[in-house]
């Protein structure tokens, strides 16, 4: 009734700033553009050799969990990943399998990770994507680079960000849902703690006792528990795949699960949204919808 399609539609070109805005920024829907990043050098030469070549040696930020989860709710917290600082060869190593780990690892720290850490990259990409910044009247507030093996998963959230995901090589796995699908989906409140590997090897959560509680999506689209959360069922959510020298427009304010192929590279843009009257309507909806659980 709100006009989403069944599937998320694909487009042939990138489209000119005034027809992207018109078409999909406004509305608010989702599209894969097909033939957007093909003239980017980064699709043939960012090989693991070439990667080994160019970052090599240099330490960079890797997220690391003992289940591919991390920033999602684990045994009633709001878990967050070790933050490890280690060789980019030595990542790769894992990721290759060259050295086996019980653990998962993924390069995926955003704070704009790929201009801060990988510096030595952005020339095989571009800074921003021309026709999104001419549509939105600015640049992006962060571009982050993504690699990391197939375990890694990312849990049910949505950004305040327009988001332009990019895959150089292998393939994300999308489960999207509407902004107008809060009323189904389950929000709780959670301590926030973080992994943190002890002596032994293992995984211990550490609670972060001064930080406020943290609101997160308790529920797995893959495999939703509908028995604590029945109002799932009415939701409709939506699956692509977006593969390599593809790009995802992700509209703002969408609720995203993120799996992948292993090794899979990817790079995003993340530019402000407006926060106009869509923003609003979003906000009347959340608080509708919290008024009615308490009663």
């Amino acid at each position: 009734e709100l006009g989403w399609t069944e599937s998320v539609p694909y487009l042939d070109r990138p489209p000119s700033p005034l027809e992207f805005y018109r078409e999909w920024v406004s509305p608010n829907k989702p599209c894969i553009i097909r033939n957007a990043i093909s003239h980017w050098p980064a699709l043939k030469k960012w090989t693991s050799a070439y990667l080994r070549e160019v970052v090599g040696p240099k330490v960079v930020s890797v997220a690391v969990t003992p289940n591919g989860y991390a920033d999602a709710v684990f045994q009633d917290r709001f878990v967050m990943p070790e933050e490890r600082q280690m060789p980019f060869m030595d990542f790769l190593d894992i990721v290759e399998k060259k050295v086996t780990s019980p653990n998962v690892f993924y390069v995926q720290k955003q704070c704009s990770n790929l201009t801060e850490e990988f510096p030595e990259l952005v020339c095989d990409v571009q800074p921003d994507i021309p026709w999104m910044s001419e549509a939105l009247g600015r640049k992006p507030d962060a571009v982050n680079f993504w690699l990391g093996e197939s375990a890694a998963v990312t849990s049910l959230h949505k950004d305040h960000y327009e988001n332009l995901y990019c895959v150089i090589s292998g393939e994300k796995h999308f489960l999207l849902h509407p902004p107008s699908d809060r009323p189904f989906i389950p929000y709780e409140l959670y301590q926030p703690a973080t992994y943190q590997v002890s002596e032994d090897g293992s995984f211990e959560i550490l609670d972060e006792k001064s930080a406020d509680k943290v609101p997160w999506i308790p529920l797995d689209p893959l495999n939703p528990n509908l028995e604590r959360y029945p109002e799932y069922a009415q939701a409709k959510p939506l699956r692509c795949t977006v593969k390599a020298g593809e790009m995802l427009y992700l509209p703002s304010l969408w609720f995203h699960h993120v799996q992948q192929s292993h090794g899979c590279i990817a790079v995003n843009y993340w530019y402000d949204m407006e926060y106009d009257l869509k923003y609003s309507y979003y906000q009347l909806l959340d608080c509708l919808t919290k008024a009615v659980e308490v009663l």
